[in-house]
């Protein structure tokens, strides 16, 4: 019952509206302009450096808190499960027709409380991929890779690998478009 419950509120914190906030303070609506993606690269190109930080930070806080406190209170597998459910509120919320951002801060931050070397890496990599590329989207995916890779890496048990590839699975998929752009070289630059 504890978990079923962990779940439910891990999937609400993970549905509130970060980027619609944000950009909406700021004068924009992120899923009516830009690349219309409620996320933390579209709010940054569309409303600056702060804003997008911002959105990146709390979106990452909605991974971490309840990852966090089911770590403390329940244990590793239970934790794994909140990490999921928390990463498909952002990326389906009930509210809008299940039509959410695409997950990357969420699952940062639960993968970062849940393996801390493994995410600190993933930090790494996905800022030098977009220092070097200068497009997030190549960075998002880079990390999505990586994630179960550097945790197989590391000797984590396999079902903790099963997990962060269904949450690899989960942002790849949600950055089909962003590979057709990458593949048409017509994505945006950071």
């Amino acid at each position: 019952m504890w978990l079923a419950a962990g779940i439910v509120a891990a999937y609400l914190v993970g549905t509130f509206p970060t980027a619609l906030w944000l950009g909406r303070r700021a004068g924009v609506d992120p899923t009516k302009a830009g690349s219309g993606n409620p996320g933390a690269s579209n709010v940054y190109r569309l409303s600056g450096k702060r804003n997008g930080v911002l959105v990146g930070v709390i979106d990452a806080l909605k991974g971490v808190i309840p990852v966090a406190i089911a770590l403390v209170l329940a244990g590793r597998p239970e934790a794994h499960a909140v990490w999921t459910a928390a990463v498909a509120g952002h990326v389906w919320p009930f509210y809008r027709r299940f039509r959410g951002g695409k997950g990357v801060a969420t699952a940062g931050g639960g993968g970062l409380v849940l393996s801390p070397l493994v995410g600190l890496a993933c930090a790494v990599l996905f800022f030098s991929v977009v220092m070097l590329g200068r497009v997030a989207a190549v960075g998002s995916l880079s990390i999505a890779l990586g994630y179960p890779i550097i945790t197989a890496a590391i000797g984590r048990p396999g079902w903790e690998v099963a997990v962060g590839s269904g949450v690899a699975a989960i942002l790849v998929v949600r950055h089909q478009a962003n590979i057709r752009r990458i593949i048409g070289r017509s994505e945006q630059n950071v």
